[in-house]
Parts: C-alpha cells; sequence; structure tokens
C-alpha cells in the first residue's frame, strides 16, 4: 500500500506490536534496508493533527543532529547577511 506524504513516498513496510513493556521489534528486513543496527540511537517524533498524536517516525540522531547543524547554520549565515547590509 502506497500513499503520497508531503516530500518522496510513504509506505507501510511491516506491522508491528507492542508487548506490555510498551516495546516493539523492528524487523529485520526493514533494520538491513535502514542500516539500523543494535544501539543505534534513534529520535522518535511524533505528528500531530488536530490535537492529536497520529503518526511515529523514527530518525538517526546523526541525521537529525546534522539536520539541526544545517538549519542554524543557515539561520547564522542569513543574519550574518543581515548584519553587514546594515553596516554598509
Amino acid at each position: 500500500m502506497n500513499q503520497n506524504c508531503r516530500e518522496g513516498t510513504c509506505k507501510i513496510d511491516a506491522l508491528v506490536s507492542i508487548d506490555d513493556r510498551g516495546q516493539m521489534v523492528l524487523p529485520k528486513e526493514v533494520r538491513e534496508q535502514l542500516g539500523i543496527k543494535a544501539g543505534d540511537k534513534m529520535a522518535l517524533v511524533t505528528w500531530e493533527k488536530e490535537g492529536r498524536a497520529c503518526c511515529l517516525t523514527l530518525i538517526p540522531v546523526k541525521e537529525l543532529a546534522e539536520g539541526i547543524k544545517s538549519f542554524l547554520n543557515s539561520i547564522i549565515v542569513t543574519e550574518q547577511i543581515k548584519t553587514k547590509k546594515e553596516t554598509d
């Protein structure tokens, strides 16, 4: 089952169950496809719709950190340009 997302394509790769401790197992095929290894740190991001969490996304912490650095660098560069224009 495929469904268009805002960017790219989303698909259902597997169905997982949550155990009594609130844990779930990502199937081996999914872990291999994504390059997820035991001990990897993942950020759990929730998406809200009408005040309720509706979707969960797992992002490797390394990728999240790189995205944040890139975002912050673009803000810094924008502010530097703005400051330079004001002083010229």
